[in-house]
Formats: C-alpha cells, structure tokens, sequence
C-alpha cells in the first residue's frame, strides 16, 4: 500500500464526509486520482463501509455490556447457531471467538438491566455452559480509528 493510499485512509477515517476534492488536496493528488484509489481500495475490501458514528447515551443506549461465554460445544453447528442467534438481535454489536480462559465475548449496548435481562434471555438460546457479564462503566478511550 502506497504512502497516499495511507494518508487518504487516514482520512476517511477521521471524517467520511470529506469530499474527493477535500481528501485530494489534503493528500496532495488530483481529484480522479484521490477517486480511482478510493475506488480501488472499496473494490480491494480495504475500506468496508462508510457509516455515521452515534452517541450511544443519546439515543437512549447509554449501558455497555461486555459478555463472556463459554460453551462445551466447539463445532461448526454450534457456531452457525451462535451466529444466527446474535443476527437477531440488534443490541449485539460485536462478537468474537476467543482464546484463553472464555470462548466468546460478546458487545451489546442497553437501556437499562431490564433491557440486559431481556438481551440475556434471547442469548441463551445458543446453549452455552457459562454466562458472565461485565458493564462498563466510564469509557476511557474509544475509537475506530486503525493506526496506519
């Protein structure tokens, strides 16, 4: 990846609303080069997607639970239904398989416990062995900026 392939990602991660011509001349290209290589780098899958970032506590979701899972069943069938189970549920926004001491942890964003109790009762459905859950508290740093 060249130099200006990282400087126009950079960008764009900043602030995806920036025009070709913004990001061209900030990056020191002309406006069909900055375009060709923004095209190329969605063909290529480097960019995924240009979204809008929200404020979680304003739009009524101010609770942030990180859930820790653990199952006895470590097969492809288990796994499809885990994915097909969180599909469902809007709330959850990340989830990842694990190494160490639990096999899954799962992101989701809440109203309230009565929400998470209720996010939690359509979670078991995917029959694990454990359920643990931690709620943040204070965010610290956040970001979904990649360091290029």
């Amino acid at each position: 990846m060249e130099k200006q392939d990282r400087a126009i990602l950079d960008l764009v991660q900043t602030d995806a609303t920036l025009s070709v011509g913004d990001i061209a001349e900030k990056v020191n290209i002309s406006k069909s080069a900055c375009w060709r290589r923004l095209q190329k780098l969605e063909k290529d899958g480097v960019i995924l997607q240009r979204v809008a970032l929200l404020d979680q506590n304003k739009i009524d979701l101010p609770l942030t639970a990180y859930i820790s899972v653990c199952t006895n069943q470590h097969n492809e069938e288990w796994i499809k239904e885990l994915q097909q189970v969180t599909e469902l549920i809007p709330a959850v926004l990340e989830v990842y398989r694990m190494s160490g001491d639990l096999d899954y942890l799962i992101k989701a964003v809440v109203k309230d416990m009565p929400d998470y109790d209720r996010l939690y009762k359509k979670l078991i459905k995917a029959n694990f062995s454990d359920v643990s859950c931690s709620f943040v508290m204070e965010t610290i740093k956040q970001t979904t900026r990649l360091p290029l």
